[in-house]
């Protein structure tokens, strides 16, 4: 949903700070097609309202008392409503940490973002997931491929030992879900296969649905947690 759709992206903001809270609002309410429509100071409070008012995104910050934001996250997505879109969290933090962001996608938020970013960036942000993308840049990408790594060599294998292929994907899905896995952005993989991005964009979209998949984050860690890719491969 955009502003073209008619309809205000609707947004939670989740974080124990009331300034942080307050600056977030006043980035977000200078745009037409965001609306704010609830706050909450710790993660319990996030689900709330998020089963409440079922948000299109969640801004949520890791560090909380009561409930993190990583639980919230795991709580908010198990949530299911036949009915409507499923909320999407952009995990918030000041901790530029791998743990942090490895946990983030697991928990299943769909991206990650440092509140030292430029407001333009929250904003994008919003709008990139609200529409159903991951917010999930090719060198976040490689750090999750480094977190797997770091895991492979601390002998806790990150996937099966015998290479795993989709039977669902056709041969060229699988080669953009491995080049997605191995950080390439949709132009590099465009540039890769010899066809252009909007080619990739469908590819990516029919991964996403075959494999049952929120988004490209998740196609990601789908790929090495479950052996179509290894570390350092």
């Amino acid at each position: 949903m955009t502003a073209d759709s008619g309809r205000r992206i609707t947004v939670v903001l989740a974080d124990d700070q009331d300034l942080v809270r307050a600056g977030f609002r006043v980035i977000l309410g200078t745009e037409p097609d965001i609306e704010v429509v609830g706050e909450a100071r710790n993660g319990a409070e996030a689900v709330e309202r998020a089963v409440a008012l079922r948000p299109d995104v969640v801004l949520m910050d890791v560090q909380m008392p009561d409930v993190d934001g990583l639980e919230a996250t795991r709580r908010i997505l198990a949530e299911t409503d036949p009915d409507r879109p499923q909320t999407r969290v952009v995990i918030l933090t000041t901790f530029d940490r791998d743990d942090y962001l490895f946990a983030a996608l697991q928990a299943g938020a769909s991206g990650f973002l440092l509140k030292n970013a430029r407001p333009e960036d929250l904003i994008e942000a919003v709008r990139v997931v609200a529409r159903g993308d991951a917010l999930l840049s090719p060198e976040v990408t490689r750090r999750v491929i480094a977190q797997f790594s770091r895991r492979a060599e601390s002998g806790v294998r990150p996937g099966p030992a015998v290479p795993h292929r989709p039977p669902e994907l056709t041969d060229r899905e699988y080669d953009v879900l491995v080049a997605m896995a191995r950080g390439a952005s949709n132009a590099e993989i465009a540039q890769q296969l010899g066809v252009s991005e909007a080619t990739v964009k469908t590819h990516v979209s029919r991964i996403l649905v075959k494999l049952n998949l929120r988004d490209r984050t998740h196609a990601v860690v789908y790929a090495y947690e479950n052996g179509v890719v290894a570390p350092g491969v």
